[in-house]
């Protein structure tokens, strides 16, 4: 389950075949409609899960109704349960938090939709399929690379995503298992955000610097965290290098990395796997049967090997 990075050609050649291969039967379907419900469209990472999704369904002659949660539980549930009643086959759910996260999945089970989960799954109300990168690997890999050109030596400093996620609490306990094999890199600060965006991670990275000025590493759980963070070391005026790592390989974090900004990010495939989630949808709608984790592999993006990614996404 588990894997490590792997060469860039590698894996898109492998997300090429595993997201190539359709049921022509289920590509046929027509008069179908699926939901689209998106934790918050602000987000790159989301974004592009979006316009994967709606590109395959407009291949497949599937009709897609997306709905924006913009980081707010509630709201997603009320429009989950307006797209349950516009008769929705199947529903693509990316989960707006934790709160509450369960309720959309169990309302739409009780009207006989199946239910996809992607990046977050609710460990209460799991859906039929979870399609996410596999970022307890992923995470350890990273931190991996941060013991590696730090020689296992510096101050820590961790930018949270939403507590109670599924990909914080997997990138926790990956990057975490890392950082074990390297007891010089000690960890004075770990602060959550409410939304993984780029504002919270400045204003989070300012207030550690502010209490631990000795920080030579920063991890944003995602991108927009890590740009912030490094937007903080910018204007802190420090006296000593600062590593900025983040996870996502977003555009912004791809073109950051390359530019010197982040020293590397975590490339996911969030192309393919909207396709697999369309997919997917229409599989469970066909009725077939779907393993409960479809985890991909996401690639450790270095300058050297940023510039394929950044000109088409995997």
């Amino acid at each position: 389950m588990f894997l490590r990075s792997t060469s860039v050609i590698a894996v898109i050649a492998a997300a090429a075949f595993a997201f190539s291969s359709t049921s022509p039967v289920v590509a046929q379907q027509k008069d179908v409609t699926i939901g689209l419900a998106v934790a918050n469209l602000q987000a790159d990472f989301f974004n592009q899960i979006k316009q994967s999704v709606e590109a395959e369904a407009k291949a497949k002659g599937v009709t897609v109704i997306t709905v924006d949660a913009k980081g707010d539980s509630a709201t997603q549930v009320s429009q989950i349960q307006d797209l349950i009643t516009r008769g929705i086959k199947a529903l693509i759910y990316i989960p707006a938090g934790a709160t509450a996260a369960g309720v959309p999945v169990k309302t739409a089970k009780a009207a006989g939709i199946p239910v996809v989960c992607v990046d977050r799954t609710p460990p209460d109300n799991p859906g039929d399929t979870f399609i996410a990168t596999d970022s307890v690997s992923a995470a350890r890999t990273l931190g991996e690379y941060v013991g590696k050109i730090t020689d296992g030596k510096g101050k820590v400093g961790i930018l949270q995503g939403q507590l109670g996620t599924t990909p914080e609490m997997d990138r926790d306990k990956g990057f975490s298992e890392a950082l074990a094999k390297f007891p010089g890199l000690q960890v004075v600060a770990k602060q959550p955000s409410k939304a993984w965006m780029q504002d919270e991670g400045f204003a989070i990275a300012q207030d550690m610097l502010q209490r631990h000025p000795d920080i030579t590493v920063f991890f944003g759980r995602a991108d927009a965290l890590a740009l912030g963070a490094a937007q903080a070391v910018k204007v802190g005026n420090l006296d000593h290098k600062v590593i900025v790592v983040g996870f996502d390989g977003d555009v912004a974090g791809l073109k950051a990395v390359r530019d010197g900004t982040l020293t590397a990010t975590m490339t996911q495939q969030t192309q393919g796997m909207g396709r697999l989630a369309l997919q997917s949808a229409l599989d469970l709608i066909a009725g077939k049967k779907l393993p409960a984790d479809q985890l991909q592999d996401a690639v450790l993006t270095t300058k050297e090997n940023v510039e394929p990614f950044i000109a088409k996404h995997p």
